[in-house]
């Protein structure tokens, strides 16, 4: 049996040769259909329909299935993200803490919905079921970076920010 030859990547990025070295590490079987597409959104933000479809036809899956896959998890994207992004963590000690309330003044003041972004793409609202610092409940993630003890005050003095720049 020859050996299997993957399609050529979409296009001379490097971000696909880093998405590539994840499939060939995993020797382009199809249980590496979920590692491969973290890897996709970690390297450009989203899945998109062509990504999706490459990868599904790399692993020689079903398309079928990578959409499924790609739907079902809820940490995967299929928009690109804002600019910014500020994640709520919504686990139960954050939740004791007020982050409904957190949530609902975000969602009021950036006019959208928990896992949209706003119109202008600069901010996207998601939430977290926790993201492990109980002890700094409640905590909101801001680009990335974890900041504890979040105040309504202060999460939307950030928001602000973000909105001017």
């Amino acid at each position: 049996m020859p050996a299997y030859t993957p399609p050529p990547l979409p296009s001379d990025d490097k971000r696909w040769k880093i998405v590539n070295g994840t499939m060939r590490k995993n020797g382009y079987a199809r249980h590496a259909l979920i590692e491969t597409l973290h890897t996709v959104q970690s390297s450009f933000g989203y899945l998109d329909d062509d990504s999706i479809r490459f990868v599904a036809r790399s692993l020689r899956v079903p398309l079928s299935q990578a959409y499924g896959v790609v739907t079902f998890y809820h940490y995967f994207s299929l928009k690109p993200p804002g600019k910014h992004t500020m994640t709520i963590c919504s686990g139960t000690a954050c939740y004791i803490k007020g982050t409904d309330k957190l949530i609902a003044a975000a969602e009021l003041r950036l006019g959208i919905h928990q896992g949209e972004t706003t119109k202008d793409g600069n901010i996207s609202l998601t939430t977290a079921r926790c993201v492990g610092a109980c002890g700094r409940a409640p905590v909101v993630l801001t680009d990335g970076e974890l900041v504890g003890q979040m105040t309504q005050a202060q999460m939307i003095e950030q928001l602000e920010r973000w909105a001017v720049e």
